[in-house]
């Protein structure tokens, strides 16, 4: 375990509004000046990304978009009011409120779409970065995510870039020398958490600066943030309770019907 040091977070001033085809890795270099150096983690709000990107697609109704960029439904809750909210499984393998798709701060009619590899947007921005400023710098591109059994929302890294995303002490012991068997703390997601707190929800910072994990930066093809991503196969809360009792409702129903346990004699 590499020895703990204070931990710095700030933003990054001066980062013009971005638009479709902007250059990420000069407007980030020129907002940093000279005050990168080697060991830093920036974290860079996806939104920008999607923006430089492209991502924005027409529609007029935000479902629709959330409906196409959905693989699979986890969850979904109509209030008294009508309004609905579907925790799905996107297209990145994420399970997300609306799968991530955004229509704040968009112009009229359009919604914004999460970039469609963040893994390799960080990578490219990380590398432009360290070609530019001859700095070993790392990134993390976040977002704003929910969390299962707990209120409120926080960033978590859907991106990476020459960054570890997990700090692994599983072979390790604790203070009094008791192995350690499952300990690996996601760093990437504490990473983007971190800045978060600097950069705010509406400020117009999008992008913050990390320092004093210089031990987590690493070569660009460092696993992504994808391997944060539980499978499916190990996903003990697949579906909402709702949704996991109709399952195994019709599969009780289907089950009788066959003449299978619980069928009427």
């Amino acid at each position: 375990m590499p020895p703990r040091t204070a931990l710095t977070v700030w933003p990054l001033e001066g980062i013009p509004e971005v638009l479709a085809g902007t250059d990420l890795v000069s407007v980030i270099a020129d907002a940093a000046g000279g005050d990168l150096q080697d060991g830093d983690i920036l974290v860079v709000t996806s939104k920008i990304v999607s923006k430089a990107e492209g991502r924005f697609v027409v529609a007029d109704d935000r479902e629709d978009a959330i409906t196409s960029e959905t693989v699979r439904v986890v969850a979904s809750r109509t209030t008294p009011s009508g309004f609905t909210t579907r925790i799905v499984e996107n297209r990145l393998g994420m399970v997300s409120a609306a799968a991530g798709v955004d229509a704040s701060n968009t112009p009229e009619g359009t919604v914004l779409l999460l970039p469609v590899d963040p893994d390799a947007s960080a990578r490219a921005i990380a590398g432009g970065l360290r070609e530019r400023l001859g700095v070993q710098v790392g990134v993390i591109v976040s977002d704003t995510l929910g969390r299962a059994w707990r209120e409120g929302q926080t960033d978590h890294a859907i991106g990476a870039g020459g960054v570890d995303v997990f700090e692994d002490l599983r072979g390790g012991t604790d203070a009094e020398g008791r192995p350690l068997v499952v300990t690996m703390p996601c760093v990437g997601d504490e990473l983007a958490a971190a800045a978060d707190l600097v950069k705010g929800k509406a400020a117009r910072l999008p992008v913050a600066v990390v320092r004093g994990r210089a031990d987590l930066v690493g070569p660009l093809d460092l696993p992504g943030a994808r391997s944060i991503v539980r499978p499916l196969e190990r996903d003990m809360f697949r579906l909402g309770a709702d949704e996991a009792y109709a399952e195994g409702f019709a599969a009780g129903l289907a089950s009788a019907a066959e003449g299978g346990v619980g069928a009427a004699d």
